[in-house]
C-alpha cells in the first residue's frame, strides 16, 4: 500500500485533518501512530462505536494505535466520574472498547490500552503540567475546552486542567497523531500551539464528525430515544430506528442516514458485502446498494422512501451491534459495578 492509498483510508469518513500534507509526510517516513483518549464517564452509545471504527482504517493504514482510558480526565471534569468509581467505569470502558473494536472487523490485540493514571502522576508529567499552567492564560484554557469540559459561571480548577493535560497526553504516549470528535479541535488546536515549547511535537490532527440524534439535532447522552445503546436489544433498535427523524429527501441532521454513512457502509465495506433495501415489487422491488454515495443519492432523489429506508436501516444496525451487545450482557458485573445508582 502506497502513501497516497494509506492516506486515503486512514482520512475516510473524517470532519477535518490538520494538516494532510503533514500526515502524508509522516506515512513516507514509515508508520506514525495515532492515539484516541476517552474519558469514562457515562455509558457507550452508538455515537462512541462510530468513532471506534476508524482504529480499523487505521490499522489497515499500518498505523500503531493506542487508547487511552482517561480515567483523571473523568474525574476532574466536574466529577463527572466520582474517584471511587474511576476503575470500575474505566474497565468497562476497556471491555466495550475492545468490544466495538471486534465488531468493526479489527483485532482489539492490535490495539494498546493505557490509562491515565498510569502515567499522568509521574513527577516529570506534573512538573511539565505546572510548566504548561503557568504558561497558559484561564480564557485560553476555557475556550479550548469549551466543547468538551462542563463550563458554569464559577468554573472548577479540574476543568481547566484538562485541556492542557490532554496536550500533555500526545506527547508522554509519543503520538504522531491525535484523533477525536470534531469537538476535541478547540483542545489539539492547543496542542499544536504550546507542546513544541514543551519538549513535544504538533501533532497531527484527525477528527471525527459529531452525529445527529436519531430525535433530529446533536445526540444527547441522556435523551434515549436520540441514540442507540449497545445494550439496546434488536426490537429496541429496529423501534428507534423506526421512529427517527428521517424526513424524504433531506439529508440535515438525519442521523439514519449519517448511521449509514457512518458505521453500516464502512462494516459492510470491510466484509466485502452489500446493503439491500428489502421493498415490496409493487413499490419496485429490493434494492441493492455497493456504496453510500448511491444510497444518499437515492434518498435524496425520493427513489428511495424512509419507510423502505428505516427498517433495513434497523436491522443492519441491530446486527452490526449484536456482538457488543451479547459481550456486555455476558458480563453484566460491569455495568453494576461502573454504574450502581442504574443497575443496582
Amino acid at each position: 500500500m502506497d502513501t497516497a492509498e494509506r492516506l486515503e483510508l486512514a482520512t475516510r469518513n473524517t470532519a477535518e485533518v490538520v494538516e494532510e500534507s503533514e500526515l502524508a509526510e509522516l506515512f513516507d517516513d514509515g508508520d506514525p501512530s495515532v492515539y484516541i483518549g476517552y474519558a469514562p464517564t457515562g455509558e457507550m452509545h452508538i455515537g462512541h462505536f462510530t468513532t471506534m471504527r476508524k482504529l480499523a482504517d487505521f490499522l489497515g493504514a499500518g498505523m500503531e494505535v493506542t487508547v487511552l482510558i482517561a480515567d483523571l480526565h473523568a474525574h476532574l471534569d466536574d466529577n463527572k466520574s466520582p474517584f471511587d468509581l474511576l476503575e470500575a467505569r474505566s474497565d468497562y470502558y476497556e471491555e466495550t472498547i475492545e468490544a466495538m473494536i471486534d465488531a468493526a472487523g479489527a483485532d482489539a490485540d492490535d490495539i494498546s490500552f493505557v490509562r491515565g493514571s498510569d502515567f499522568e502522576l509521574d513527577p516529570d508529567y506534573t512538573l511539565e503540567l505546572l510548566r504548561m499552567a503557568a504558561e497558559t492564560t484561564l480564557s485560553r484554557a476555557q475556550r479550548a475546552g469549551s466543547e468538551v469540559v462542563r463550563e458554569s459561571d464559577s468554573p472548577k480548577l479540574g476543568g481547566l486542567l484538562y485541556p492542557l493535560m490532554q496536550t500533555l497526553d500526545v506527547d508522554a504516549l509519543d503520538a504522531d497523531v491525535a484523533y477525536g470528535g470534531i469537538d476535541q479541535r478547540g483542545i489539539y488546536m492547543l496542542s499544536r500551539e504550546i507542546l513544541p515549547d514543551h519538549g513535544g511535537e504538533a501533532p497531527v490532527c484527525l477528527f471525527a464528525p459529531l452525529l445527529s440524534g436519531l430525535s433530529g439535532g446533536k445526540m444527547s447522552a441522556s435523551d434515549e430515544s436520540s441514540k442507540v445503546n449497545l445494550t439496546d436489544s434488536h426490537d429496541e433498535v429496529v423501534e428507534k430506528i423506526e421512529a427517527a427523524y428521517c424526513p424524504a429527501g433531506e439529508r440535515e441532521e438525519n442521523g439514519v442516514l449519517e448511521y449509514m454513512e457512518y458505521l453500516v457502509f464502512p462494516i459492510l465495506d470491510e466484509r466485502g458485502e452489500s446493503f439491500v433495501v428489502e421493498r415490496p415489487e409493487e413499490y419496485g422491488g429490493d434494492l441493492t446498494y455497493e456504496t453510500y454515495d448511491d444510497l444518499e443519492a437515492d434518498f435524496l432523489s425520493g427513489e428511495l422512501h424512509p419507510a423502505d429506508l428505516k427498517p433495513s436501516a434497523g436491522a443492519a444496525i441491530s446486527e452490526i451491534v449484536a456482538p457488543i451487545r451479547e459481550r456486555l450482557n455476558d458480563q453484566p458485573e460491569l455495568l453494576r459495578e461502573a454504574y450502581p445508582e442504574k443497575y443496582e
